[in-house]
Order: C-alpha cells, then structure tokens, then sequence
C-alpha cells in the first residue's frame, strides 16, 4: 500500500533551518508530482510546494519562496524540503502529499 513518511521536523529558533524529508513507497514515485502541505495551529491546510517527477519544475507558495527549497532523489524515493530563516508563522504540521494519499505529518516550531 501507499506509505508516505515524514520526518524532520523539530524545534528551531526563528532565522534558523530543517530539512523534512519524506520517505514514499507502494507507488511509482519516479513519475508522480508530490507535494508539501502545511496546518498551522488552528488554521487550515495551506499548500507549500510541489516538484515534478524528474525533479526539473518546482513550484512555491508565495509565504516561503525563496526561504523553502524542494527536492526529490528518485533512487532513493525520498522527497525533501530544505527550509531556511524560518519564522515563526512557518510553525505547524508538514504533511507529504501524493494524491489523495497523504502522510502522517511532522511538527515544526519556530520559536525563540
């Protein structure tokens, strides 16, 4: 079956960086758009980013382009998301998606 994993997240101070990685299986990733979904605390679902299955078309939701940086290593079925001067409303849950099949999140807060 489809299993996305997340792990990663943690505590860090704000201007620092995490590296989330989510580790896929039960699919062909090599040809699949994945994607970063996150949920604050009390708020909805905001979409993140997403990369193309040969790792060549990223995409960024504007509250962390530039800051964020999405990758995917086909070989080894991992996706990742590299986030650098993380602020404090970059705190919640960060999901990997490949629709309609979602992980179990990893938490991130940012805070002094």
């Amino acid at each position: 079956q489809v299993q996305l994993v997340e792990s990663g997240g943690g505590l860090v101070q704000p201007g620092g960086s995490l590296r989330l990685s989510c580790a896929a299986s039960g699919f062909t990733f090599t040809t699949s758009w994945i994607q970063w979904v996150r949920q604050a605390p009390g708020k909805g679902l905001e979409w993140v980013s997403k990369v193309a299955p040969g790792d060549t078309e990223k995409y960024y939701a504007d509250s962390v382009k530039g800051r964020f940086t999405i990758s995917r290593d086909n070989a080894k079925n991992t996706l990742y998301l590299q986030m650098d001067s993380l602020k404090s409303e970059d705190t919640g849950v960060y999901y990997c998606l490949k629709r309609p099949y979602w992980g179990q999140g990893t938490r991130v807060t940012v805070s002094s």
